[in-house]
């Protein structure tokens, strides 16, 4: 027999029409211990407000249009059972909050316009140019396409962007975001595309695969276990092999890598100096604030970066990673 569980609903409210500011309802809700989150919001919706503003479709975890905020974390609502968010949290108030980084147009549904246009800014074309012709089709290996797999159960749901902590801080928002950029991937790693090598040139750009900070955040909330941040890494080890090493975060992905190889440890302040370019003077000025406030607070890097006495042992490990040798 089910349990019953007695909770709230604390819920993020905003109606333009009004012209009241966003606050919050409290909604004291009695259900089913197998009910999800949207089960619950359609019976708040059904029996005691039926102002609250939603969306949902498929309620299978297909559609992607549930996609909200739930204790702080993107995630489908019809996919988060009631009772997992709090048993985690050992508590009778869940909070639910529309998706992030996207405006609100009410309650819980917000304009995803800028999703979109980041998608659409992805080149959804295969081409074959400059390739031979073959006798019947152009044909992928399974390997190739199984590496693939992963990123077309891709739902366009919006969590990751929601959550992306880039586009959060980021004005203007120009980042692609981790959904584009794993629809990127899709199509650089089909070996059936002659056009690997400008779609990397144009991703090694500003506000593409080398913006994205590592917080995890969107390999956290994929409700399909597209884990776009692993894309994105694969595009930028692809985008440097192509070539595609002047620019920012290329010189700081190898400047990092030859520290700690040669010393063990990172050296802060050659890292800034050889990312923004020896010559990029007035780059490096800008940081001049950043350097201020850690010397102020005794976090300057020492003028004479020293070897820690394993280093010998971390050498080791990049040659046997640079020979392909496992370990």
């Amino acid at each position: 027999m089910a349990e019953t569980l007695d909770l709230t609903f604390k819920v993020r409210r905003f109606d333009p029409d009004s012209g009241a500011p966003t606050h919050w309802d409290d909604f004291p809700v009695k259900i089913p211990d197998h009910y999800t989150i949207l089960d619950t919001l359609i019976d708040i919706r059904e029996y005691h407000d039926s102002t609250l503003a939603l969306r949902c479709s498929c309620r299978s975890a297909i559609c992607g249009s549930c996609n909200m905020m739930v204790d702080g974390m993107a995630r489908l609502a019809c996919k988060t059972k009631v009772i997992d968010i709090i048993s985690r949290s050992n508590k009778k108030v869940v909070t639910i909050e529309p998706a992030g980084n996207m405006p609100v147009i009410k309650d819980l549904v917000v304009d995803q316009a800028m999703f979109w246009e980041r998608i659409r800014a992805v080149d959804p074309t295969i081409t074959h140019e400059g390739m031979p012709t073959p006798e019947r089709e152009y044909l992928a290996p399974n390997s190739a396409m199984l590496d693939l797999t992963g990123v077309m159960n891709c739902i366009l749901c919006g969590a990751c962007v929601s959550q992306c902590t880039v586009l959060e801080i980021e004005e203007p928002k120009a980042f692609l975001g981790p959904a584009a950029l794993a629809k990127a991937y899709r199509f650089v790693g089909d070996p059936r595309d002659s056009a690997h090598k400008e779609r990397l040139e144009k991703l090694s750009k500003k506000s593409g695969i080398w913006d994205c900070t590592h917080c995890f955040m969107c390999v956290e909330v994929c409700p399909k276990g597209v884990a776009p941040m692993d894309r994105i890494l694969q595009l930028r080890d692809k985008a440097m092999e192509a070539g595609y090493q002047n620019n920012n975060g290329s010189r700081h992905s190898n400047s990092f890598a030859k520290s700690v190889k040669h010393s063990g440890r990172l050296n802060e302040t050659q890292l800034i100096v050889e990312s923004l370019g020896f010559f990029n003077i007035p780059d490096q000025i800008k940081f001049g604030p950043t350097g201020l406030r850690a010397l102020m607070h005794n976090k300057m890097p020492p003028i004479m970066h020293k070897k820690i006495p394993s280093a010998k042992k971390v050498e080791v490990y990049f040659e046997k990673l640079d020979s392909g040798e496992k370990h």
